[in-house]
């Protein structure tokens, strides 16, 4: 099974930026659509954005489009998440998660069919 660790969350001043990472180990990640997640105090885990297996395809919740933009290197077997301009209200616990590319291709969902979690990180906006 494929396997994903988060990095790169920390503290940040609103209207500051983030990247996060989420590196894959064992596996390459060109078989695979890549989900970035968040979960806040007190609230359900909601996808933020996805990306297909060839990075042909991305998606963004209407909270964050044009402030954050999901990439991905599958030589490095790594993708990206860039958080520009971030609020307080993108504070959170974000994970990353795997969805195979021929489920992704019929079910293209930044919510369902993921699996393959990684540990989460924690990301924190506060001034």
């Amino acid at each position: 099974q494929l396997q994903l660790v988060e990095s790169g969350g920390g503290v940040v001043q609103p209207g500051g930026s983030l990247r996060l990472s989420c590196a894959a180990s064992g596996f390459t990640l060109d078989g695979y659509a890549i989900g970035w997640f968040r979960q806040a105090p007190g609230k359900e885990r909601e996808g933020v954005s996805c990306i297909s297996s060839s990075g042909g395809i991305t998606k963004y919740a209407d909270s964050v489009k044009g402030r954050f933009t999901i990439s991905r290197d599958n030589a490095k077997k790594t993708v990206y998440l860039q958080m520009n301009s971030m609020r307080p209200e993108d504070t959170a616990v974000y994970y990353c998660a795997a969805k195979p590319g021929l489920v992704f291709f019929a079910d293209s969902s930044c919510q369902r069919g993921y699996g393959s979690w990684g540990q989460g990180i924690q990301v924190t906006v506060s001034s």
